[in-house]
């Protein structure tokens, strides 16, 4: 049973706004900063406003800036990555859209490392066929960005509520997002449950990593997200996709919780997969070699792996030498050493870790989701834009534009609301008027059943070793009836039982999507389905919460007869 409100006390303070935007990475600020002409502008977030997976983000952000590129060739790589599944509309959007997007990143102070002509320096990642990952401080691309947009909304207006994790959406008599239950963690005031009314809400919150037990993700990525908004109703699609990237620093076999990522970058500048014997197994594996997609690399990885015996791979950037590694990757070669390996003298242990989800709360081309007044962009969201599985550093990207996009969306979007007497949000007490615990009466959301947080680990055990790189159904099916077989209830309502439930309701998603896909395709990887099928299953797989049961059904591609 999955729970389609979560238990938690009746607000006791609250707060208008015109817009609320839930997240502070890349597309959660983007999206504020847009949206302030609209009116009043509220921004919450999970812990500091600097402090999500925006300011991990290393390698860079995407963009065809260079003369001999053009956007139909990241659009081609984009595509190819996808293995099908992306819409097309979408992609070009973000190609197109996307260069000038990076021009405004740099007119707000984004200072992204320069050649010695003055243009901006260009790397080579995974799946692209030409250099345009633009960079800043060498690999802290994401921090400089995620600088840059704090320094604009310091004097936007828009107000800020930090240490708040978002609880469940408002909604009005007619369906429509009217706002947003919260709760704020010790820190700041107001403290407490509260509810704040909106016109629009924006979900920004990042992504799912933590369902995992090691990840690249920051501890805040419990895809609160994605739960709220199956809880509200609204579709969700291509759970199944989870990216693991190919090179966190492998930290032993018992590493848990957020992992050292090594950047694609690395690799982008010449840095070889080897195994301990010294051979470069990537090579004839794929014409790319190492900068194969990333799907292709960290299947490379586990299965150089299995035939070894071996609980990790190498990365070797020995022939970098001291200088390029501490000019170009300081943040790795700091997080490296801290970790007693030097990358100057020695190759990297890596492992593949859950890294990114490609499937997310389902949008159009202007972030609107199935819910009315509901807006999600960046990781927590679907645009089509990555299907099966994203083409590195076009997740910065992904935020930029279509958060930006959003606000666009927003002038047409209240405007009829207000035509249709639909735009004013309704009081939150007689919001949260429904949830009632089971039984209180028929039909009514089932508030009850949080999952103990001590649950947490057990979730994230059962994932890894059930639905990790690799899958097949035995293994997916134990999944589901372990975690079917977590208690619920008896749980005092709080954070980490409200984060140990939206792992919860995010695990059985995933594992429902990837238990129905038999295939390999992308990020998602069958051991017992090997084989991509375009006959079967070319088109997408949307989650909705029916009640308080998960359903999951297939979507052929438009035009496609299967």
């Amino acid at each position: 049973m999955i729970p389609s409100v979560l238990d938690a006390p009746a607000p006791g303070w609250t707060a208008d706004a015109d817009v609320v935007v839930i997240g502070s990475g890349i597309a959660g600020l983007v999206a504020a900063l847009r949206c302030r002409p609209h009116g009043r502008v509220l921004l919450v977030t999970k812990a500091l406003l600097d402090a999500g997976s925006t300011r991990w983000a290393q390698g860079g952000i995407a963009s065809a800036l260079a003369p001999d590129d053009s956007p139909e060739e990241h659009l081609a790589d984009t595509l190819t990555a996808g293995v099908g599944l992306c819409d097309e509309a979408a992609v070009r959007v973000l190609v197109t859209e996307g260069p000038d997007a990076v021009r405004g990143l740099i007119d707000l102070g984004a200072a992204f490392d320069r050649s010695g002509d003055g243009e901006i320096a260009l790397t080579r990642e995974g799946g692209h066929h030409r250099r345009r990952i633009a960079h800043a401080g060498g690999d802290a691309t994401g921090a400089e960005i995620s600088r840059a947009l704090l320094a604009e909304l310091k004097d936007s207006g828009v107000e800020v509520i930090e240490h708040a994790l978002v609880l469940d959406l408002l909604k009005d008599a007619a369906g429509r997002a009217a706002g947003i239950t919260l709760h704020v963690m010790g820190e700041g005031q107001p403290n407490g449950v509260g509810a704040v009314r909106a016109r629009a809400v924006v979900l920004a919150t990042g992504g799912l990593g933590q369902v995992f037990s090691a990840t690249t993700n920051p501890e805040v990525s419990t895809g609160d997200g994605v739960a709220l908004a199956l809880r509200a109703g609204a579709a969700v699609a291509d759970l199944e996709f989870v990216q693991f990237h190919p090179t966190p620093l492998w930290l032993g076999e018992d590493a848990r919780g957020q992992q050292p990522l090594i950047s694609e970058a690395v690799r982008g500048e010449g840095a070889h997969l080897i195994d301990h014997s010294g051979e470069r197994f990537m090579v004839g594996r794929h014409e790319l070699a190492e900068l194969a997609p990333r799907d292709v690399v960290a299947k490379g990885i586990m299965n150089r792996m299995r035939e070894t015996g071996e609980p990790c791979m190498l990365l070797d950037g020995r022939h970098f030498g001291a200088a390029m590694w501490e000019r170009r990757f300081p943040t790795i070669l700091a997080a490296c050493r801290h970790h007693g390996i030097d990358p100057v003298t020695e190759p990297i242990p890596v492992v593949p870790a859950a890294h990114y989800s490609s499937g997310g709360v389902r949008t159009d081309l202007y972030g609107r989701t199935s819910v009315p007044g509901l807006y999600a962009c960046g990781e927590v969201a679907c645009t089509g834009v990555h299907g099966a599985n994203r083409l590195a550093s076009n997740s910065l990207l992904e935020g930029l534009v279509f958060a930006a996009r959003i606000a666009i969306a927003l002038t047409d979007d209240l405007a009829a609301a207000e035509f249709a007497g639909t735009a004013a949000p309704p009081d939150p007490a007689a919001s949260l008027d429904t949830a009632t615990s089971p039984g209180a009466a028929p039909g009514a959301p089932w508030a009850g059943g949080l999952v103990d947080p001590g649950a947490r680990s057990e979730i994230q055990r059962i994932m890894t070793s059930h639905a990790g790189v690799l899958r097949g159904a035995e293994g997916l099916d134990t999944a589901a009836r372990e975690l079917a077989a977590l208690p619920h209830g008896g749980a005092e309502p709080g954070v980490e039982a409200w984060e140990a439930t939206n792992l919860h309701t995010v695990a059985s998603a995933i594992v429902a999507a990837a238990r129905l896909r038999e295939e390999t395709r992308g990020s998602h990887w069958r051991q017992d389905f090997p084989e991509r099928s375009d006959t079967g299953w070319r088109g997408h797989l949307v989650t909705r919460l029916a009640g308080n049961v998960l359903t999951t059904a297939y979507e052929p591609l438009e035009g496609d007869d299967q």
